[in-house]
């Protein structure tokens, strides 16, 4: 039998109280769209930017996007962290920690490669050979928060919505 997890009870005001209550369960499906968002147009950015070369607006907006994309992964990966029920049993767990992993992994793979590209930049070698490991990071970034997403979409719609 598989075990259902259920994240802690939100707070809803009932009908005697008219307060605006708030719980910090909602702010990890309200935040972790973001990274999942720019991190992939970012890196679609770089990729159309490889066959219009002229077009350094393209790469620039991938940049910004890498940048930004590193910010919302940190969002992301602390609101998870931080306000999210960890599962203790069942199928659900192996899921939970192939996304904590991925999530880890995605933050630190654009992190770096931002830092990288920033170094580029400051060096002025954005056109050598060495942008292509900063291409590398972003793709690997792209991969892992593709992977993450995943996990994370299976936890809600097999163990939480549909319970198998």
């Amino acid at each position: 039998m598989t075990e259902i997890w259920k994240p802690g009870k939100a707070n809803i005001p009932d009908n005697k109280n008219n307060a605006i209550m708030f719980s910090t369960d909602h702010l990890h499906p309200l935040i972790v769209h973001f990274p999942i968002a720019i991190i992939t147009t970012g890196f679609l950015f770089e990729v159309v930017s490889l066959f219009f070369r002229r077009e350094k607006c393209l790469s620039k907006t991938g940049f910004y996007l890498m940048v930004l994309g590193s910010i919302a992964a940190i969002a992301g990966w602390s609101s998870g962290h931080l306000f999210t029920d960890e599962p203790t049993q069942g199928e659900i767990l192996k899921v939970f920690l192939k996304h904590e992993t991925g999530a880890l992994v995605t933050m630190i793979l654009i992190i770096a490669g931002t830092i990288f590209r920033i170094w580029l930049m400051v060096k002025k070698k954005e056109d050598s050979p060495l942008k292509w490991i900063a291409f590398m990071f972003y793709l690997l970034a792209f991969i892992a928060v593709t992977f993450t997403g995943y996990m994370g979409g299976t936890m809600v719609y097999n163990f939480m919505i549909g319970g198998q």
